[in-house]
């Protein structure tokens, strides 16, 4: 085992942990009130739904290893989104009004990483896809 790959499944899966629970807590919640919480800030809010599949289904897509890169890729547009819609006018760690986008940088780092770097570690991608032969490997 390579320390890269080790590094990157931690990575991967306290990423997957992550977003899972931020998309599970959206629905019992009351993604309604997320819904309204968007129309609010000027996104649709049907757009609450969408972020919050991603964040539970792409969540879990993570931790299985299941289109890390791809999910990864998602999830770094999704934290832009997130730090320049809302996060960014409150600063970096948050101005006493709320919360900062400290945190969003870090999950969209870490994203990135994964989106560039692939994690085939435990990954059920090695099963459903052993045969064929990986060409972004050398990308």
């Amino acid at each position: 085992m390579k320390k890269i790959e080790v590094s990157t499944l931690i990575l991967r899966v306290v990423l997957g942990v992550t977003f899972f629970i931020h998309g599970l807590v959206k629905f019992q919640g009351g993604i309604e009130n997320i819904v309204g919480w968007f129309d609010s800030i000027g996104l649709p809010g049907a757009l609450a739904y969408g972020v919050a599949v991603l964040e539970m289904a792409g969540g879990l897509a993570l931790i299985l290893g299941l289109g890390s890169r791809i999910v990864s890729g998602l999830f770094v547009v999704l934290m832009l989104g997130a730090t320049v819609k809302v996060k960014l006018a409150g600063g970096f760690l948050g101005n006493g009004q709320g919360a900062g986008w400290e945190l969003d940088l870090a999950l969209l780092a870490m994203a990135l990483f994964i989106a560039i770097n692939d994690s085939k570690m435990f990954a059920l991608d090695k099963v459903f896809f052993k045969g064929q032969n990986n060409q972004t490997q050398s990308l």
